[in-house]
């Protein structure tokens, strides 16, 4: 009897345990967007190792980056990956695609713009931006570096412009208005407002 509960104990969490790494593994994409090496000088010599940088979305709205360092490459990623979880910002999105409004971001030397574009336009930005809007989940966006390359400084300029995203319902609430009033119509007579409650 004790080894047939022990059995069952047994299969109950080889069941279980996948089904759960599935679920996180399909809820999450992740990116790595850059790896260097890097040395510490000690007494010896030279201690070589690996940075990475990652970001992490669920393409639904939410993302985040992390960085790691370790001896070994897939080491310095999976610590990276493990950072990038845990700092996971949500950021509004228009009809689930774009964003709500342009905006712009610093850190350091980096610089970049941000601004929404009409479906089919596609994600039009370079290198770690791309990354980034990609496990974010917009499809339609046009992004533009003006400054540092330095891919942390571009991540951390690209996280600080989206911060600043606000949809219509969170501006409408803040100021006491009807979302309508916030958004208007637009030249074709499309109430905005109606998306804008379908995105959030």
């Amino acid at each position: 009897m004790v080894e047939e509960r022990g059995e069952k104990r047994g299969r109950r969490r080889d069941r279980e345990t996948p089904r759960e790494r599935d679920d996180e593994s399909s809820e999450l994409v992740d990116k790595l967007v850059g790896i260097n090496r890097v040395a510490k000088t000690v007494k010896g010599g030279k201690n070589f190792g690996f940075a990475a940088l990652v970001v992490v979305g669920d393409q639904k709205g939410r993302a985040g980056f992390g960085k790691g360092k370790a001896r070994e490459v897939p080491e310095a990623i999976r610590k990276a990956t493990e950072e990038a979880k845990r700092n996971l910002v949500r950021v509004p999105l228009r009809e689930g695609r774009t964003l709500h409004h342009d905006g712009a971001g610093r850190h350091g030397a980096g610089k970049v713009v941000l601004r929404a574009a009409p479906p089919g336009t596609g994600v039009i930005a370079g290198g770690p931006m791309r990354a980034v809007m990609e496990v974010l989940g917009v499809q339609d966006v046009v992004g533009k570096s003006i400054g540092s390359s330095n891919p942390y400084n571009m991540v951390r300029a690209t996280f600080d412009a989206l911060k600043e995203q606000a949809s219509p319902r969170t501006i409408a609430s803040k100021r006491g208005l009807k979302v309508q009033d916030v958004v208007g119509r637009r030249a074709d007579g499309v109430s905005e407002a109606g998306m804008a409650d379908s995105a959030n």
